[in-house]
């Protein structure tokens, strides 16, 4: 009677080793048992196979987390394993095809699309105001240049996978249901290399670095999303590219906050400005000089808009608003003579010149008497 072989044994890890480690553990092994690299033996061609087995089974979550719970028994035809762990989503989705008569996929499942991948990048205000283009460079998996992506050897083919017969499913009555799920030997491929690349082991594809021009448009905001189309992960064995999405965040500005397409400025003004009125020149981002005008006895927290000088809208037409919220500033220093202009002032005050701290002191005297 054979013992079965423990995966993670046979990768020469831990079982708490994380996706990095059992990847290059396998690629250590698959170089050192490769059967080019070994005269054909017969021996170190089985342990290829294995070890190409035990990787494929760690390398994905789902079916990490069911060899961990059930062992091979999870991927065995009617095995209890596999019902005990529980069908995959496709399974489950066999299942209703069968209770309700709709028609199953009848041809094999194929090589599966790569990741989407996110690269989060930020920009200035300024970036986000006049737009854009720059250069990412991201990690990300290639087309195999040896084997232009197959992931068989050059001039060598593939056969029908014989477990499922070239379907890339399997089938296993689970009670009164016949579930079909995907075939654990070719990965619903419906076939297998025969003579597997030696660069890239069969995926069809290796680990590479390049670098992607990314256009930003004017008017985008924290958060806002471009789509690369086909320049994210690339599929297994010629599978079509994810896409890569690449998030925008917004650095805060020195001086500008915003919210939409407005953007808020506080500007601090003198008191003498703000009590006989004035104006101010406020530098937008659209490179503009804005005047702003003062009425007199203006208050602190008083909101004064400047139409236009805004955000531009992500793609489309029209700008936001510029509103500058006026801040009040008191004098800190005063010489002998502004000093004695001061007093002279105060001596000439009736009340009337600041209603709201008449009205307040009002109040208070009203509260004393009682």
């Amino acid at each position: 009677m054979s013992t079965e072989v423990d995966y993670y044994e046979l990768l020469g890890v831990d079982r708490s080793a994380d996706g990095a480690t059992i990847k290059s553990a396998y690629r250590k092994l698959a170089m050192q048992h490769h059967p080019d690299k070994n005269g054909g033996c017969k021996e170190n061609e089985a342990k290829f196979k294995a070890i190409s087995e035990a990787y494929e089974c760690l390398k994905d979550p789902q079916k990490r987390a069911a060899y961990d719970r059930f062992g091979k028994a999870a991927f065995q035809n009617g095995g209890g394993g596999f019902h005990q762990a529980g069908a995959d989503f496709e399974g489950f989705a066999d299942i209703f095809e069968s209770i309700f008569g709709m028609a199953g996929r009848q041809g094999p499942r194929g090589p599966q699309r790569g990741a989407d991948l996110r690269y989060d990048l930020e920009i200035s205000l300024e970036n986000a105001f006049h737009g854009k283009s720059t250069e990412v460079t991201i990690d990300v998996s290639a087309p195999c240049g040896a084997c232009a992506g197959t992931g068989a050897k050059s001039g060598a083919g593939v056969r029908a996978c014989n477990t499922c017969g070239g379907m890339g499913k399997v089938r296993a009555q689970q009670g009164f249901f016949m579930v079909e799920r995907t075939c654990p030997t070719c990965h619903g491929m419906g076939e297998v290399i025969a003579d597997p690349c030696g660069v890239c082991f069969g995926e069809g594809r290796v680990d590479k670095q390049k670098t992607l021009s990314v256009t930003i448009p004017a008017g985008v905001d924290e958060g806002t999303r471009i789509r690369l189309s086909g320049e994210g992960e690339c599929g297994p064995r010629g599978a079509p590219c994810g896409d890569l999405y690449i998030f925008l965040h917004v650095a805060r500005h020195p001086i500008f906050e915003r919210e939409g397409t407005t953007l808020y400025c506080r500007a601090p003004i003198s008191f003498t400005t703000a009590a006989l009125g004035g104006s101010i020149e406020v530098p937008g981002l659209d490179k503009q000089r804005h005047e702003i005008r003062i009425p007199a006895g203006i208050q602190s927290g008083k909101q004064l808009r400047q139409r236009g000088a805004g955000m531009p809208v992500l793609n489309g037409r029209g700008t936001g608003d510029l509103v500058i919220q006026i801040e009040v500033e008191t004098p800190t220093k005063l010489s002998s003579k502004q000093k004695a202009l001061l007093e002279e002032f105060r001596a000439t005050e009736t009340g009337e010149e600041c209603p709201q701290s008449r009205g307040f002191f009002e109040k208070l005297k009203g509260m004393w008497s009682d």
